[in-house]
């Protein structure tokens, strides 16, 4: 089996018995709840499109591991075509669910683990990139879903790892045995987890040869013995708990994007689960090998997807308004337009120019720089497409009435009589609308998309690094024909 029904996905997850809390209680199950059930819905989702004859060519592809068609999601590129068609499925998905794809984290650290196991066995003698393709092999033939996890809590940036009072602000190996390590430690931030089948786990940073302990990446099943999600908990989750009817909010199905964080307290990992342990120099080509690989989907796939929906939306209300022609209007739905297609340009260049990452591995990367401009120049597009949306949708996105007030005889009149705009849609879609907006302008995608994949500085940083200027100094120079200081006249 290669392809998984989405049935029989959730079947599976009724099999798992994840450790977690949220709002202060215990969740049961992750099914019945009604904000982890979003991720459930946005995990399944991704099955469905996998057998959808329609879409099917952009959430599957063949996979020279097994020999079998298998879901994007599980793949890792081997060409610059297979980074496209990434790219093209981050788009597809986001622009459907209006949040997160919740296996999108897992997927690109499958990228950047197949490249740097590949590298440590060339230069150490290590024999960590077989035992990542077995689990790889793994995941593909019985389709599992896989969250990814990284960034940590972390203690003051001002002291090192071991000069921290808690050891265990950055994940750790506490043990090594003849069978596999222990670790403890936490990861925040992290998406979708608790409604995966299994988690894997990258470094936060690098490491100096005596914090080696940190130096650890490795995958375990999400409901593994020791591990504890404690679920985020906002107004919108407030919300959905007390929906009578998912409906009235502005995602009905799969929701706002939620996250937890991840406990291991004490958790043992079999060795041939473990993909790199005490090995420091590493530590820092996973994360950036990662970082550059979720930077374009972030920047330039999934985003562009979002504002699909944030654009749809505004066209909607301004036809419902009878704002057809409103110059203004039009120029900021124009804006919009061009917001989007940047992204979109940023993503796909990130794919064009990607190349084999190392030489020889086989393994494919985005470019390193056209990655971090992705996702730097979608955090201030986004922000300013939601801005531009908040002016469209008016003040009725943050002050509508409940849907709830449609269904009551008492206040139904009123609603229909002066929410309608005097058109002839119904009052429901009018509302339902500027909820949608509401869900997008004052929710929590603001705030996730600037540090998704990492805050602004990080791409600033990484584009510092990156960015030798040779190639236009030396135009100037040739321009200019300047000489260098001890040139003969």
């Amino acid at each position: 089996m290669a392809l998984m029904t989405p049935e029989a996905f959730e079947d599976s997850l009724k099999k798992l018995k994840p450790r977690v809390f949220m709002n202060g209680k215990r969740v049961e199950s992750v099914l019945d709840n009604p904000n982890t059930r979003t991720v459930v819905e946005s995990n399944k989702a991704s099955y469905e499109w996998a057998l959808d004859p329609v879409s099917r060519p952009i959430m599957t592809c063949h996979s020279p591991l097994i020999d079998e068609i298998v879901n994007r999601y599980t793949h890792v590129s081997t060409s610059v075509d297979d980074l496209v068609a990434k790219a093209q499925a981050g788009t597809f998905t986001a622009e459907r669910l209006g949040t997160c794809i919740y296996r999108c984290v897992g997927y690109d650290a499958f990228h950047s683990l197949a490249a740097t196991t590949w590298e440590m066995d060339r230069d150490l003698g290590t024999a960590y990139h077989p035992r990542f393709l077995d689990y790889l092999k793994m995941v593909q033939s019985k389709d599992l879903s896989v969250a990814g996890a990284l960034t940590e809590p972390r203690g003051s940036r001002r002291k090192r790892a071991l000069e921290w009072p808690d050891p265990y602000l950055s994940l750790k190996v506490v043990e090594q045995k003849s069978d596999g390590i222990v670790v403890r430690g936490a990861k925040i931030n992290i998406s979708g987890a608790f409604a995966s089948h299994e988690l894997v786990v990258l470094p936060q940073s690098s490491h100096p040869e005596d914090e080696k302990d940190y130096a650890v990446a490795f995958a375990v099943p999400t409901d593994a013995e020791g591990i504890t999600y404690v679920c985020q908990y906002s107004p919108y989750s407030a919300e959905r708990d007390q929906a009578d009817d998912t409906e009235e909010l502005g995602n009905p199905r799969f929701g706002q994007r939620e996250t937890s964080m991840v406990v291991f307290d004490n958790v043992f990992v079999p060795w041939e689960r473990v993909f790199h342990c005490g090995e420091p120099k590493y530590s820092a080509r996973l994360v950036t090998r990662f970082a550059k690989t979720h930077r374009m989907t972030c920047g330039g796939t999934c985003k562009v997807g979002f504002m699909n929906q944030i654009i749809g939306a505004c066209k909607l209300i301004q036809e419902y308004k009878g704002l057809d022609k409103v110059p203004h209007i039009n120029e900021q739905i124009t804006e919009m337009v061009v917001l989007r297609e940047t992204g979109r340009a940023c993503g796909l260049a990130a794919a064009r120019l990607g190349a084999e990452d190392p030489p020889g591995s086989g393994v494919f990367l985005p470019d390193e720089v056209m990655g971090n401009v992705s996702k730097l120049n979608i955090c201030n597009a986004f922000w300013r497409t939601m801005a531009l949306a908040g002016d469209i949708g008016g003040g009725l996105v943050v002050t509508m009435p409940s849907l709830k007030d449609l269904k009551n005889p008492e206040t139904k009149a009123y609603v229909e009589e002066f929410f309608s705009f005097g058109s002839d849609v119904p009052t429901e879609n009018i509302l339902k609308v500027h909820k949608l907006l509401q869900n997008w302008t004052a929710g929590q995608h603001g705030v996730g998309t600037w540090h998704g994949a990492g805050p602004v500085m990080a791409q600033k940083i990484m584009l510092q690094r990156v960015v030798k200027f040779d190639h236009e100094k030396e135009l100037v120079k040739k321009t200019l024909n300047l000489k260098d200081k001890d040139t003969p006249e």
